[in-house]
């Protein structure tokens, strides 16, 4: 029996759900896109463009080479050198390729700095790598020039040339052959520090100062120790890791031709999920915070969740693309600007930025609903006449009259 003094027993407190905009700080996805501007090249690219930071270099036909500044999509310059390989930028020089020479450009002016002969055949793109200048030749040779006047700093002779681009650390470089040899050299003077085998012959290489990832044509992904060379995992895939991988500090994420897009653990290589592709895919994919965008041989891009895989939205193309995409930083904008370049029936190009828009779309004022229409009154207001003092009003003398 309870007493009528008792006091009653205070209830248990009730837990409070925290929303989303207080407590979760998933960075928001790049996706939905919105154009911001397009570029008409007027020609059909001859070689892939090079980019670095808002910087693009567009080789183009009719012997030109064209910088732009995709920030404002404005031109840099225009200047007539004709290549049929992808150029490098560097800190503050465009190197090109050219037909018996190698010309070095001012990035801001086009202006012409040094050119130093060069007959070999190349095997694959420029690569701009600190104070070097970094070239592949057709006949295994792996040459390092000085970036300030051109001159060879070293030259390796390797048995097979190299089947990609070469990647580099601020002490390494690291070349996947096509005898399935992935070699690492001394940036400074070429000396090989070690090399590995694979099972097949490897692609695009990503590179850390502690691990090295890449797939290969015997349908695995390997992840090497940057310091020796060992394998430290592989995983098999149902067709060639094309492209070039992306990683954070927790997974690495790539595509395969089995049209599968993959997220591995960083470490230890074990699979975190995987995501069908709607197309087949033509590059590795690209980053944002935890935003996956990959490109493929139809005009749209998909763009994929790091965390678990799943899409994130669609961004559709007028036609199919012809370059691969860019993703890059302008400061004047709270979302990277995303770079496309499509080409028209006869092959010109055309360039296409877009960037999450964070403004709400302006729409037409709606009626609101149930509204009552008050008819105006039928008889104007009148005069009122002159309005009379209020009674017992008592002055305020300000303070400074006193």
């Amino acid at each position: 029996m309870l007493s009528a003094n008792a006091q009653s027993a205070p209830a248990p407190a009730r837990a409070v759900k925290q929303t989303r905009s207080a407590d979760d700080k998933t960075p928001l996805s790049l996706f939905p896109l919105v154009q911001i501007w397009t570029l008409a090249l007027n020609n059909a690219l001859t070689a892939p463009p090079a980019y670095r930071d808002t910087y693009a270099v567009f080789p183009l036909e009719d012997d030109q080479l064209a910088a732009y500044d995709l920030a404002s999509g404005s031109r840099l310059w225009l200047t007539p050198i004709a290549t049929t390989v992808a150029p490098a930028i560097g800190a503050d020089l465009v190197f090109v390729a050219e037909s018996e020479m190698i010309s070095a450009l001012a990035l801001q002016t086009g202006e012409l700095m040094w050119q130093q002969p060069f007959d070999g055949e190349l095997a694959g793109a420029l690569l701009a790598a600190d104070d070097r200048l970094i070239l592949t030749t057709a006949d295994g040779d792996v040459l390092a020039l000085r970036v300030a006047d051109g001159e060879m700093a070293w030259r390796r002779h390797l048995p097979r040339a190299a089947s990609s681009t070469p990647a580099v650390t601020h002490s390494r470089i690291f070349v996947p052959t096509a005898d399935s040899h992935v070699v690492a050299l001394n940036l400074e003077n070429g000396e090989i520090v070690w090399d590995r085998l694979l099972g097949g012959v490897g692609h695009d290489i990503l590179a850390s100062d502690d691990r090295i990832f890449l797939g290969s044509q015997d349908r695995f992904f390997y992840c090497l120790n940057a310091t020796n060379g060992e394998v430290d995992w592989r995983w098999k895939t149902g067709a060639d890791a094309i492209g070039l991988p992306v990683a954070d500090n927790r997974s690495v994420y790539f595509v395969s031709l089995d049209n599968i897009v993959r997220g591995l653990n960083r470490s230890s290589g074990v699979q975190r999920w995987k995501a069908p592709l709607a197309v087949r895919p033509i590059s590795g994919p690209l980053k944002f915070a935890e935003t996956l965008v990959v490109p493929g041989t139809a005009p749209v891009l998909q763009a994929y969740s790091t965390r678990d895989g799943k899409p994130f939205g669609r961004y559709a193309v007028s036609t199919e693309l012809s370059g691969l995409p860019y993703l890059f930083v302008d400061r004047a904008r709270v979302f990277p600007v995303l770079a496309t370049i499509s080409s028209d029936i006869v092959g010109r190009a055309t360039v296409t930025a877009a960037t999450r828009d964070i403004e709400p779309p302006n729409a037409s004022p709606s009626p609101l609903p149930n509204a009552i229409v008050v008819p105006p009154g039928s008889d104007p207001p009148g005069d009122l006449g002159d309005v009379s003092e209020l009674p017992n009003l008592t002055p305020v003398v300000p303070a400074s009259l006193q």
